[in-house]
């Protein structure tokens, strides 16, 4: 490796580095103080679900395993958990992006990966999960490496461990079935079984009780007619101005999710895994009855596959995710119940994007039957 080379690596080196000082030197992140809650919990085997945590207040609302894995976090002082969650994240949306660009058969210097990984930082789903300290970017690129990577004897246990954490990418073990990779599918699922009987092991009161009384509880993670919510669930709180009966959620979000996941389908078989995994990460956020905007992290790979195809949509569809429109409307406090219809548009903008994008893919599929084979492996 040249000079020239060894300068450009370290380019992501560095923004990791600067995301781990930071991380260190602000700290306070909410929902890392929820995670080292949980973590803690496991620790001293308290109640998981019974109270909030003590500094934020904010309920732990992810399935027992994701506490288990916090553990960690709970051990260190609080400035060392921020840092190296920081520096993780930095690192899980590099990877992604790198992933992304060579999935895409394009070039990925390190000082193009460095570069759009600070330009992500514009997007208001990135830039609010570093400021909570979440985990949506650690979680992206898990599916990413399990569904873009060629077949191999583990594949699919990634995306079952990452649903063990936050149940919505179970959507991708139903995407894996639908393509035929039912081998990975059936990994997936145990892997995911795994995880509930692990939390029911090591906090079984705590697993009860999420598993049977709060699993459907839309309101036990924040009030769902916010304008943060932006799915499908969210929208209907707000256009119906209160909270939508289960029924009607499912209804709604059932059939559109679920015309998302079929279009993905086609784009699979016809050898875009790429394309296929984005589009079946955003049935997750439309079907899923809370989609805060920090969940949308996927703008990101989807951002830059349609780059590849039309950078007209992509400045689009970037743009979205910049000036974050569902809050241009009067917001919080319960304001968003009063919203006119033309406030809803604004209002539900990622959403809109969604559909849009869910719409353009459709739409493409009758003007090319061509089959694209991606580089990140063979057809499945």
């Amino acid at each position: 490796m040249d000079r020239a080379q060894r300068g450009v690596g370290r380019a992501v080196v560095a923004v990791v580095l600067v995301a781990l000082v930071a991380g260190a030197l602000v700290g306070g992140f909410a929902d890392l103080h929820v995670y080292r809650y949980g973590g803690d919990a496991v620790l001293h085997q308290t109640r998981l679900y019974q109270a909030g945590d003590p500094v934020t207040g904010y309920p732990f609302t992810y399935p027992p395993f994701a506490a288990v894995l916090m553990v960690p976090l709970a051990v260190v002082p609080g400035w060392t958990a921020a840092a190296l969650w920081t520096a993780a994240s930095a690192a899980a949306l590099l990877a992604g992006i790198r992933l992304v660009l060579r999935t895409l058969g394009r070039p990925a210097p390190d000082l193009l990966v460095a570069a759009l990984g600070v330009g992500a930082l514009a997007l208001e789903p990135v830039w609010q999960t570093f400021s909570f300290g979440q985990i949506n970017l650690i979680l992206m690129l898990v599916v990413l490496v399990d569904l873009l990577g060629v077949e191999r004897r583990w594949s699919g246990v990634l995306v079952g461990v990452a649903a063990g954490i936050k149940l919505t990418p179970l959507v991708f073990v139903v995407l894996l079935v639908l393509v035929g990779r039912r081998t990975a599918a059936g990994r997936a699922a145990l892997a995911f079984a795994a995880t509930v009987v692990l939390g029911l092991v090591v906090l079984p009161g705590s697993a009860a009780s999420y598993w049977t009384d709060r699993l459907l509880d839309a309101r036990r993670v924040g009030p769902p007619a916010l304008a943060h919510n932006q799915s499908v669930d969210g929208a209907l709180t707000r256009l119906v101005g209160e909270p939508a009966p289960t029924w009607l959620w499912l209804v709604v979000a059932g059939p559109l999710a679920g015309s998302i996941v079929v279009v993905a389908t086609v784009w699979w078989r016809r050898g875009d895994r790429l394309l296929a995994t984005c589009l079946a990460a955003v049935a997750t956020l439309v079907a899923s009855p809370v989609s805060w905007s920090h969940h949308w992290v996927w703008a990101v790979p989807v951002a830059l596959v349609l780059a590849d195809r039309s950078r007209l949509a992509a400045v689009a569809w970037t743009a979205v995710f910049v000036a974050r429109p569902m809050l241009w409307p009067p917001w919080g406090s319960g304001r968003e119940y009063d919203w006119r219809w033309y406030e809803q548009l604004p209002g539900n903008a990622y959403l809109l994007a969604a559909f849009t994008l869910a719409v353009g893919c459709a739409l493409a599929l009758n003007r090319s039957g061509r089959v694209v084979v991606s580089p990140a492996g063979r057809r499945g």
